[in-house]
């Protein structure tokens, strides 16, 4: 697979990107639990199929601490005995979310209720604005064909 456009070396999708970051900065800084974040960052890359994502963030996790187990056990979270309720409902809320189309009417009450039950308000938004922010990059990088293996961890600052 060949990369179509590189979007950190166009001066348009660069300057895009910057701005994404930034959102994603302000996520970084919230009381979003670092592990809760790469959770979802990873689930919601393996449901776009972005391979560059998926490589990405399966490699921030395990270098961030997160265990191999549990990295590997996030495609099958619903089944895994190794996630705590908290997590299981922000990965029930980043499928929901990311999958949006799917489901007439958006987020069921009662996805959002049982993650309403583990986070404040803040934490609430941070997960959504970690959500919107990992389903655009999904998309720039899948439609660009953004080849995935190489990402070393870091490697973004």
């Amino acid at each position: 697979m060949e990369i179509r456009l590189d979007i950190f070396a166009n001066p348009v999708s660069a300057k895009s990107l910057k701005h994404i970051v930034m959102a994603g900065k302000a996520v970084a800084d919230s009381t979003l639990p670092p592990s809760t974040r790469e959770l979802v960052l990873l689930r919601v890359s393996q449901i776009n199929g972005c391979g560059f994502c998926v490589d990405m963030h399966t490699k921030e996790a395990v270098h961030a601490g997160e265990t191999p187990q549990r990295v590997n056990l996030v495609a099958v979270w619903r089944e895994a005995t190794v996630f705590t309720d908290a997590e299981r409902a922000a990965l029930e809320l980043a499928e929901q979310a990311t999958r949006i189309a799917d489901a007439a009417g958006g987020v069921p009450d009662e996805v959002w209720a049982t993650a309403a039950k583990h986070y404040d308000e803040d934490q609430l938004a941070a997960l959504l604005s970690l959500i919107a922010i990992i389903n655009a990059i999904n998309r720039l990088n899948v439609v660009t064909q953004r080849p995935a293996g190489d990402y070393q961890p870091g490697q973004f600052g």
